[in-house]
C-alpha cells in the first residue's frame, strides 16, 4: 500500500497517536554503559536532557533490560524492578520539560548478554568478573568467539520473557514515558529468534517464518496490553542480516504488515548484528530498507545509520523514504545538531531562552 506522501520536511511535526513530536528528529537509543544495578544516574540525566534542550523531537533512552540477565553488560540500564520506576521519572521530567517526547527502549540481550563494556574489550564476563550465567537464546549457539554458549529457552522461559516485557511496559507507563520502542534488532534476544542463522529450533518458535516471528508478536501483544492505546509503540528491527541464508528485507516487509495489525506504529529500520557480516556501511546505508517497508506496507518507518548532515536528513523526509530520522553519533558529537540543522535549512525554530543570544 502506497502511503500518502505530504510535503513534510525535517521540522514538520509528527503525529503519533495522541502524541506529537515537534519535528522528525529522534535521539536513537545509545548504550552508555554507565548504570549501576540498572538505575539511571546523573550521567544519563545530562546525556538525555541535553539532547532535548538541543532540539530533538523524540528522545529515546538506551536499551533498558527487562530482566537482569538480559543486560548486555553489568552497567546497562534496567527496568526489571518496580524500584527502578522513580529514577526514570526524572528522565521524563527533564526531557519533556525541554519540549521533547520521552521514550524508552525495552530490551533483552539474549546470547549477547554478560559482556564487558566496549572499551574494555566486550568479551564474556564470568561471575567473578561481575557477569552472570546462564544467558539465554533461541538455540544453544554462542554469538561468536569470546561469548558464552547460551541455554535454549524452553516454553516456560519464553513465557517468562514475554511477561517481563509486559511488566516493563507497565513500569514505563508509571514512570510517565509517552513512547516505547521494543528492541528487536542487532542480534539480541528477539532478533536472534527472527533470524534463521541464530534460531535452529524445531518447535512453534523455530523453523518457518511464522514460527520465528512468534516471540516478537507475543511481546508486542503483551506490551500493548499494558501500554495505553493513546500512546505510540515502535519496534526496532534488523531489516537484513547481510548474510546468505539470513533474515532479509523481504522478511522485514512481511513482518511489518503483521506488526501493524498488532498495534505497532513505526518500524525503526536498522540492520545486522546476528552474525559477523560484511556490511556496506556508508551515508544513509539503511535508508533504502526503511523506504521499501514504508512503500509496500504503509506503516511509518524510521531511518537510522550514518545520517549526519542536515540536507541529507531533510531529503529522507521530503522524499517519503521515512517519517523519522534517528541520529546517534551525530548527536553524540553535537547535542545541538537539530538547532543548527534548522538554521542551515532556513527553518525558524525557537531556541531555549537561555541560549537565544547565541542564535544567529
Amino acid at each position: 500500500m502506497e502511503p500518502h506522501i505530504l510535503p513534510h520536511h525535517l521540522f514538520s511535526p509528527l503525529r503519533l497517536r495522541e502524541v506529537t513530536s515537534r519535528n522528525r528528529i529522534a535521539v536513537s537509543p545509545m548504550c552508555q554503559y554507565s548504570a549501576e544495578d540498572g538505575y539511571p544516574n546523573d550521567w544519563h540525566y545530562v546525556h538525555l536532557a541535553s539532547r532535548a534542550v538541543g532540539g530533538a523531537g523524540v528522545v529515546i533512552t538506551e536499551a533498558a533490560a527487562v530482566e537482569a540477565r538480559g543486560r548486555i553488560s553489568p552497567q546497562d540500564l534496567g527496568i526489571w524492578s518496580d524500584d527502578h520506576i522513580a529514577s526514570y521519572r526524572k528522565i521524563v521530567d527533564l526531557v519533556e520539560g525541554a519540549g521533547a517526547v520521552a521514550g524508552v527502549q525495552l530490551a533483552h540481550a539474549g546470547r549477547k548478554a554478560s559482556t564487558r563494556r566496549p572499551w574494555e574489550g566486550r568479551h564474556a564476563l564470568d561471575e567473578a568478573g561481575g557477569g552472570w550465567s546462564p544467558i539465554v537464546a533461541p538455540s544453544s549457539i554462542a554469538f561468536g568467539d569470546g561469548y558464552q554458549v547460551p541455554e535454549q529457552l524452553d516454553a516456560e522461559g519464553i513465557a517468562t520473557v514475554t511477561d517481563a516485557f509486559a511488566q516493563a511496559a507497565r513500569r514505563a507507563r508509571e514512570a510517565g514515558f509517552r513512547l516505547i520502542e521494543i528492541h528487536g534488532a542487532h542480534g539480541y534476544l528477539i532478533s536472534s529468534f527472527l533470524s534463521p542463522l541464530a534460531n535452529k529450533r524445531a518447535d512453534e518458535y523455530g523453523g518457518s517464518f511464522e514460527n520465528r516471528v512468534r516471540l516478537l508478536e507475543d511481546v508486542v501483544t503483551a506490551v500493548r496490553s499494558e501500554w495505553p492505546k493513546t500512546l505510540p509503540l515502535f519496534v526496532r528491527i534488523s531489516t537484513t542480516d547481510w548474510s546468505e541464508g539470513g533474515w532479509t528485507v523481504e522478511d522485514s516487509v512481511a513482518l511489518a504488515g503483521r506488526l501493524t495489525a498488532l498495534g505497532v506504529d513505526l518500524i525503526d529500520c536498522s540492520s545486522g548484528g546476528n552474525v559477523v557480516a560484511a556490511v556496506p556501511i556508508g551515508p544513509g546505508y539503511q535508508t533504502s530498507a526503511a523506504a521499501e517497508i514504508r512503500r509496500r506496507t504503509g506503516i511509518m518507518t524510521g531511518a537510522v545509520g550514518m545520517i549526519t548532515e542536515a540536507q541529507q536528513a531533510d531529503h529522507v523526509i521530503r522524499t517519503g523514504q521515512a517519517d523519522l530520522v534517528l541520529l546517534a553519533r551525530a548527536l553524540l558529537r553535537n547535542p545541538y545538531w537539530p538547532l543548527l540543522a534548522a538554521r542551515e535549512l532556513g527553518v525558524d525554530v525557537p531556541w531555549p531562552a537561555q541560549y537565544e543570544r547565541a542564535k544567529l
